[in-house]
Order: structure tokens, then C-alpha cells, then sequence
């Protein structure tokens, strides 16, 4: 229990109304593009293979590290880790994370002068792809703790002192966490209520978080918090680091899910805690940001572990259906279960090709790969879920049959059913798609909105839209022109990606799609104006039509090096190219459902639905449901519960 006297409670949660929220989250954008970027490009109608080929390649010394790391790493994985364990019993043994501390796992992204690996953003993926395909809730740990975590934010933004008294710790000994969402603040920031009140050299803070994975077993925190306005004071949205051990810090609740059943994820009350100013990271009300420029790199190491996820559903699906014999043939002969493996082989081979490619682009530092992490984030996630459902349906009622239950009865104890539950959250996770749509739609018409953004803003004068009027015209007198025409019209171009199997006529197809792509979302933006960004069926399905022209970028990239290397080439140029045609497919249907679709009606149907207008449907079955609020009570104010942190020493 947290043994602290009752002061009065901090400030209400702040009450916003929908544009303020939108513009506490536009100032938290990065708003300079500085740096190329493919995919940026990719959605304005320029297909810049330039890029992107000749595939970016590490450092010989980065990859002789990596490669050291990843040997002992696996052997780490093979005879450490039981993962079974883990979901059984649901807890991460400690003597585990004691051993992954021994081997520098928590300072695979930390400098080496820090004592950290020093490992590149290509092999600290790897890494995670390694362990998570050995315990998803142990790559879960080493993820929050690195990519989101305490490091992460203090390379970027972090004091040299700060760096020198935290970064030691997170390398060897100390695990982080992030702590940003409330009990009823999700994606939406500006009504943030933790409160970070400023006293003399220090802050003191109040509220409550939620969801705070690595949060039951952390030694440090990064906790977003509001500083009220004053002299002297800015105020707004603000990172702290924490020590999770501060008097006043309780933490409530350790959370269980659906999936990831050894995730140290909980629920963290701060009363009346004393955080020195020399711990705030960056300025007041750099807080957002601050998160945001973590995860331009830091959301790569969700698809990292789903592409893990993809190579052990392909070697299960191999394996078994192989094995499996039903009407005379081993059932993978049989075309309604083949065509399943051939898309989990495809996609494998492509989602490995972004994660690479977006990550190799990253420690280069050449591009901005923000729009490039988030397309890799959020197809990683939807693609993963489905490979491994399509598992369990190639697996029948074996894949719905838990490992344990398999291995009682004499088969190989295969958890598909446990791989579906791992991944379900990974589209929630640090975004979700939902969320995801609309971070990368405003990246993606940023170039729009740079000129015409105020021809659309209701409180715009009328001199302000004049200027805005010119400036579009101007742009789009340049920009639309090119268009209509380009390279993807001509037979020969991109021949150097022609080797037995032909993938040109694919890079032929990004080009001209990518030109569609833009003149529907200018006729859109021209159709809809300011009501644009209510149109969230639509941006989702034109993000979505990116996210594929960029993998099949990436798999026939990623095809020619390979075959370059000497390496499976033609293995891979056959993979590229069935992903490309299954990609295309995809695209057609995604571009017939922008302007042919039920997104008015849909509307109409939810606005009956919260009426109670069809509560007679709901008829004819009972609510198992338990009792209690949607949204528990996070009023500030001293814990009454017991504190469940268990940190690991």
C-alpha cells in the first residue's frame, strides 16, 4: 500500500470538443518532411524506385554483431525458454529475464558506451522475431522496454546526463515502460488527466494509467502527464521518467488478457509522487511528440515479431499438410487448402521484405520512414492475423485444440490456437488499425493540406482562403499533369527485374496504381473538402491500397537482391511474384469499394442501433456480462489497494 496523507484531489478530467482534440494532435505531428520519403511519394502519385533499389545493405560490422548476437540468441531461445511454460502458468520465469539480462537482451537498441549492444534497427528486429517466435509475452517485454521504453525517447531526447544515469541501467539491469493510455484516454490525448503539477525543482503527479505494459515489473517509467499553464510554465502533454519505486507509485492491478498470458501489463496509480525537473524529457508540452517520434521506429518492432509469427505458420502449414492425407492425397494438394499455403508463404516473403527494408532505411537515416513504420505496423498486424487463422483452419479441429491438450493425448503439441490469440492484439497495439488509417491518411494528403488546408478551414478568413486558392492552384497546376502518364505505361521499363519469372509488369502496376491513387484521393479531397476527414471508410481503404502497393515494392526489391546474392533467387523472384498477383487482386477490390460501398448507410444503421431503435433484435439471449461501471473510476487520489509490482532482481 502506498503510505501517503490525503491531499486534495488534482483537477477534473479536461472537457474538449472534437476539433480542439484534432488540434492538440496536428501540433504533436512532425511538420517538416526534411528527409525523402518513398512511401509520401508513393501516395502523391510518384513512384521513387530510386529509393528504395538498389536495396540498402548493413555495415559489415553491423551485420558480423548481429549475427554473433542472434547464435547466441537462439541457443538462448532453444534450451532457456519454454513457452508453453510461460502460457501456462502466465508469468515470464524470472530466472529467464535474469538470463536475458546476463546476455544484453535489454540493450540490444542502447549504444555501447551506455553498455548496450549497440545493435542495428535490421537485427534488433531480428532479435525480436527470434524470441518471439519462442514466447510472443517475452518479445512483448523486450519491445515495450526498448522501443517505447525509457531508451528509446532518451536517445532522441534525452540529456547527456540523462543518458549517462539511465541508459547504463536499461541496458543491463533495469526493465521500462511506457505509460500513456487512462482508463478512459485512448487514441485521444487531449483529454489526458494525469496531472504533473510543477513545485519548486520538481513535479508532482497525480492519475491513473492503464495498460501499462512492462508496468508490474518495471524499474523505470516513461509517464505522460499534463503540466498546468503558469508562470513560468507552458504546461501541456509531458514526458517524465519515473523510478517505478517512488513513494506514492502503486500499482493496482496486473491486467490478464485473451493472449499474451505472461504480459506484465498493468494498472499504475501516482499520488502525490515527487518527480525532479531533471528527469522531465525534452520541454513542457513536448509530450506527444516525444511519443511520436519514439514510434516512427519504434512501431517496427511489432511487424518484426509477425514476421515471425508468419515463418512458424508456413513451417506448420508445410509440416502438416504434408503429413496429412484426406481423399487419397496429402491435403495440401488439394487447391482449397493449397491456395491458404501459398498465402502464407507469399505474405511471409513480403511482410519480411518491408519490415526489412523499412528498417535497413531507418538506420541509414536517409529517408523519413514515418508513413513507412506505420504501413509496416498496420499491414503486419492485419496480415499476421490472418495467416495465423488460415493455420487453424489448414490445422481443422487440432488447431482449435490447445498444445496441452494435443500433447495429453499423444499428438505434437502445436499451439495455433495460441498463435491467433498472441497476434489478436497486435492491431490494437501501439495504434490501432482504426487508428492507424488515420495517422497515415494525414500523412499521406500532408502535401494537400500544405497548400489548400486553408481554402477548407471553416475558421479561416476569407483573405486566407484567397492566398490558399492561389497556392493550390499553383500546386496543382505542377502536380496534377503528371498524373496521367508515366513510366508504368511503357513495356520495357524496370526490364532489370526480368529473370525467368518476369516481376516488371508488377512494378509497372505500382507506378500506374500509384497515379490512381492519387487522382482519387484529389477528386475526393475535391469532392468532400473539409468533411474529408470524417470519411474514415474511405481514407481506410486508400491507406489500405498503399500499404500493398508499398509491400509489392518491397518483395520485388527484396527479390533482386537476393537473386543479386546468389541467394534463393529464384525461390524468392517466385514468391514476389505470387504475392504480387494475390496483391493485385486486393487492390481491384479495395479501389471498386472506395466509390462503390455502404459507408452512408452504414451511418444511418449505427445512428438506429445507439437509439434503440433495433433493441428488439437483441432479444432471446441472456448477458453472461459481470456488474460495474464501462470506465472504472480513476480519481486521483491515495491507492486503496495493495501493490502488486514485482520487480525483478
Amino acid at each position: 500500500m502506498s503510505a501517503v496523507p490525503e491531499t486534495p484531489a488534482a483537477p477534473s478530467r479536461p472537457t474538449v470538443t472534437e476539433r480542439e482534440a484534432r488540434q492538440v494532435a496536428e501540433a504533436a505531428r512532425e511538420q517538416d518532411w526534411r528527409k525523402p520519403s518513398f512511401a509520401k511519394e508513393l501516395f502523391l502519385g510518384r513512384f521513387r524506385l530510386d529509393l528504395i533499389h538498389p536495396h540498402p545493405l548493413p555495415d559489415d560490422e553491423d551485420v558480423r554483431r548481429g549475427e554473433d548476437f542472434l547464435a547466441k540468441l537462439r541457443d538462448f531461445c532453444e534450451t532457456r525458454i519454454d513457452g508453453a511454460a510461460v502460457e501456462r502458468e502466465a508469468r515470464i520465469p524470472d530466472e529467464v529475464i535474469d538470463g536475458l539480462k546476463e546476455l544484453g537482451a535489454l540493450g540490444m537498441k542502447i549504444d555501447t558506451k551506455y553498455g548496450g549492444l549497440g545493435l542495428t534497427q535490421v537485427y534488433y528486429n531480428k532479435a525480436l522475431a527470434l524470441v518471439g517466435s519462442a514466447s510472443p509475452a517475452i518479445g512483448a517485454l523486450l519491445s515495450a522496454h526498448q522501443s517505447i521504453g525509457v531508451p528509446q525517447p532518451l536517445k532522441i531526447f534525452g540529456t547527456r546526463e540523462q543518458k549517462e544515469t539511465f541508459l547504463p541501467r536499461c541496458a543491463r539491469t533495469d526493465i521500462s515502460a511506457f505509460l500513456l493510455t487512462e482508463p478512459d484516454v485512448g487514441s485521444d490525448p487531449a483529454r489526458l488527466a494525469t496531472t504533473a503539477v510543477p513545485e519548486g525543482d520538481e513535479y508532482v503527479l497525480d492519475g491513473v494509467k492503464l495498460w501499462t505494459t512492462n508496468g508490474v515489473v518495471a524499474d523505470l517509467l516513461v509517464v505522460m502527464a499534463r503540466v498546468p499553464e503558469s508562470e513560468g510554465h507552458r504546461g501541456g502533454i509531458t514526458a517524465f521518467v519515473v523510478e517505478a519505486d517512488s513513494e506514492g507509485v502503486t500499482v493496482e492491478n496486473r491486467n490478464a488478457f485473451m493472449g499474451l498470458r505472461g504480459l506484465e501489463n498493468g494498472v499504475t496509480r501516482f499520488h502525490r509522487v515527487r518527480v525532479p525537473a531533471s528527469h522531465r524529457i525534452g520541454e513542457e508540452g513536448q509530450g506527444l511528440k516525444i511519443a511520436l517520434t519514439t514510434l516512427n521506429t519504434g512501431r517496427l518492432s511489432l511487424p518484426a515479431m509477425c514476421v515471425g509469427a508468419g515463418k512458424w505458420c508456413l513451417k506448420i502449414a508445410r509440416e502438416w499438410s504434408a503429413e496429412r492425407e484426406q481423399w487419397g492425397k496429402p491435403v495440401a494438394l488439394h487447391e482449397a487448402v493449397g491456395s491458404k499455403i501459398a498465402f502464407i508463404a507469399a505474405t511471409t516473403f513480403a511482410l519480411e521484405a518491408v519490415v526489412d527494408l523499412s528498417s535497413q532505411m531507418a538506420d541509414e537515416d536517409r529517408n523519413d520512414i514515418r508513413i513507412e513504420a506505420a504501413l509496416a505496423k498496420l499491414y503486419g498486424s492485419e496480415m499476421a492475423w490472418l495467416m495465423a487463422d488460415e493455420l487453424v483452419q489448414i490445422r481443422g479441429g487440432r488447431g482449435f485444440e490447445t498444445a496441452d491438450s494435443l500433447r495429453a493425448r499423444g499428438e505434437r503439441a502445436v499451439p495455433a490456437e495460441q498463435m491467433l490469440r498472441d497476434l489478436r492484439i497486435n492491431r490494437i497495439f501501439e495504434g490501432s488499425t482504426e487508428i492507424m488509417h488515420l495517422l497515415i491518411a494525414r500523412e499521406a494528403v500532408d502535401a494537400h493540406l500544405s497548400v489548400a488546408g486553408d481554402l477548407i478551414d471553416p475558421d479561416k478568413s476569407l483573405g486566407d482562403k484567397a492566398r490558399a486558392g492561389a497556392s493550390a492552384g499553383a500546386f496543382y497546376a505542377r502536380w496534377l499533369p503528371k498524373l496521367v502518364a508515366g513510366p508504368g505505361q511503357l513495356p520495357g521499363t524496370y526490364g532489370e527485374f526480368k529473370h525467368g519469372i518476369d516481376l516488371s509488369p508488377h512494378l509497372r502496376y505500382v507506378e500506374r496504381t500509384s497515379r490512381k491513387l492519387a487522382r482519387s484521393t484529389f477528386y475526393a479531397m475535391s469532392r468532400w473538402q473539409g468533411r474529408m476527414e470524417t470519411k474514415q471508410g474511405f481514407l481506410g481503404r486508400i491507406v489500405d491500397i498503399g500499404a500493398e502497393l508499398f509491400a509489392m515494392s518491397a518483395a520485388c526489391v527484396r527479390a533482386e537482391l537476393l537473386r543479386g546474392r546468389g541467394d534463393h533467387g529464384r525461390e524468392a523472384y517466385q514468391l514476389a511474384d505470387a504475392f504480387c498477383r494475390q496483391a493485385r487482386l486486393r487492390v481491384e477490390e479495395l479501389f471498386g469499394r472506395l466509390w462503390s460501398n455502404t459507408d452512408d448507410l452504414d451511418r444511418k444503421v449505427v445512428k438506429n442501433v445507439l437509439t434503440g431503435s433495433y433493441a428488439w433484435l437483441e432479444e432471446g439471449v441472456v448477458d453472461p456480462s459481470g456488474d460495474g461501471p464501462w470506465i472504472a473510476d480513476a480519481t486521483p487520489g491515495p491507492s486503496t489497494r495493495e501493490n502488486v509490482r514485482r520487480p525483478i532482481r
